[in-house]
């Protein structure tokens, strides 16, 4: 009797299409929402039939989407950035990041997909790229990083006027906030039917949300994901930031991840709790014998992200809007001094038990991508680590007290990011003159634009 002839093994990504074909069909799913985050760290991408949609680079997008302002324009060096013929990019779904988007009518999938070159080599333009650029440097020393985000944001009435300022949203009791409200149950329990529909749909969609306070804005809120890997924490926010979107809206209300929306109110932020793992036995290796006695490895890494924030501020605080927030009187961080357990530093190091050693990086805002923002921060470290350097003394004072060493623009922090050759080449020459020359096309846009306050006090003033 003849033997039967076994089927060839099937590779990894042939397994992921067909484990990613059953989910679809599993779910009955009619349309997929094939998402790109763009330099701002919004969606871009297609909508495609289900029965057309394809595992291998079936979806394409022109790279041009990486060129592209916030305002849709596109910065005067576009056909030194893009190739020559402005080529499509082709894109390969990430297995792992598919979900249902559970607001939509028909059933209908979202998967987040990662962008190539024709010859299929990583498109260094792609911010999800950048990130996994830096996570090779750590793979090649046998690290891990792990981070857990904090994510703050405002609900605000909608504002379809630009001209008028944002007003905090009225809440199920009628009333708009007035009072500081930092940590209240009552106050967050104001927006209990937001919040109710937004952990529906985190639920839905598999987003590991921690916790949800109340911060010390009117209608500012924050929530907090559980630590694991960068590239999932960030496409954690980068989903999330689309869900809390929606689920004010569906209520009748705007949310707003603007760093500083309101003139009296204070700013949001991305903090980034960052820790680093032995890739082999997963021991912390930031942790000491005690609290307050950190490892040699912690060391350089907080000495790497003194000496490299600044430079690296183009992606903490991407926009004009994000340097109100970063101003004295604001609690905000303005210079690169750490302290233990001290909210005043930029960088805090909370007083925990040894195995749970971090360090909070408090630079980005909520406006901020949050591929760029972790890998930004990793670089910094990165640098750290390679060139060995130390951190100052911690701090026990307020850090505001020893003033600016940050960057007070966006115009300055862009001298500043072109200016450091280590970090251009850590995170792509090509990559980071794209983002600099459109970052600076919206500084220059931003820079027409005649405000409300000069009418007010120089129209017949001078």
């Amino acid at each position: 009797m003849a033997k039967k002839k076994s089927e060839p093994k099937k590779t990894e990504a042939e397994q992921q299409e067909s484990s990613l074909k059953r989910w679809l069909k599993e779910r009955r799913i009619t349309e997929v929402e094939c998402l790109v985050p763009d330099i701002t760290g919004n969606a871009r991408g297609k909508i495609i039939p289900a029965a057309k949609f394809s595992h291998d680079y079936g979806t394409r997008l022109p790279e041009g989407i990486f060129a592209t302002t916030v305002t849709g324009d596109f910065p005067d060096e576009y056909y030194e950035l893009v190739s020559a013929a402005d080529s499509d990019m082709f894109l390969r779904p990430d297995a792992d990041t598919v979900r249902m988007v559970p607001w939509a009518s028909d059933p209908t999938a979202q998967i987040i997909h990662d962008c190539f070159t024709r010859d299929g080599r990583p498109h260094d333009l792609a911010p999800r790229n950048v990130l996994r650029r830096v996570l090779a440097l750590y793979e090649s020393l046998g690290l891990e990083p792990v981070v857990a985000p904090e994510l703050e944001f405002f609900l605000v009435q909608k504002n379809t006027d630009p001209d008028f300022p944002l007003q905090p949203p009225a809440g199920r009791s009628g009333r708009p906030e007035t009072a500081r409200q930092s940590y209240s149950i009552d106050a967050v329990n104001e927006f209990d039917p937001i919040l109710d529909l937004m952990y529906d749909y985190a639920e839905a969609m598999e987003l590991d949300v921690d916790t949800l306070i109340h911060e010390s804005g009117a209608a500012q809120l924050e929530v907090n994901f559980e630590h694991a890997d960068p590239l999932s924490r960030a496409d954690q926010v980068f989903l999330f930031k689309r869900t809390m979107r929606e689920a004010a809206l569906r209520h009748g209300i705007y949310a707003t991840f603007l760093a500083k929306p309101m003139e009296n109110e204070p700013g949001s932020s991305m903090h980034i709790h960052q820790s680093m793992l032995d890739a082999k036995t997963g021991k912390n290796l930031f942790a000491g014998s005690k609290p307050g006695r950190q490892s040699e490895l912690f060391n350089h890494y907080l000495g790497g992200l003194q000496k490299y924030v600044p430079m690296a501020m183009p992606f903490f605080a991407p926009n004009v809007n994000s340097y109100r927030r970063l101003a004295i009187g604001e609690v905000a961080p303005i210079n690169v001094q750490w302290g233990y357990d001290n909210r005043t530093c930029g960088l805090r190091v909370p007083m925990d038990t040894p195995e749970n050693t971090r360090v909070e990086s408090r630079f980005a805002g909520s406006d901020a991508n949050p591929y760029l923002a972790m890998a930004a921060t990793l670089a910094c470290g990165y640098l750290g680590i390679k060139e060995k350097l130390m951190p100052t003394e911690p701090l026990s004072g307020s850090a505001q007290d020893k003033g600016f060493g940050l960057p007070r623009s966006l115009e300055e922090s862009l001298l500043a990011l072109r200016g450091s050759k280590v970090l251009r080449e850590l995170l792509g020459e090509r990559f980071v003159a794209c983002y600099t020359a459109i970052k600076s096309k919206e500084y220059q846009t931003y820079f027409r634009v005649i405000s409300s306050w000069e009418r007010e006090f120089l129209l017949l003033n001078v």
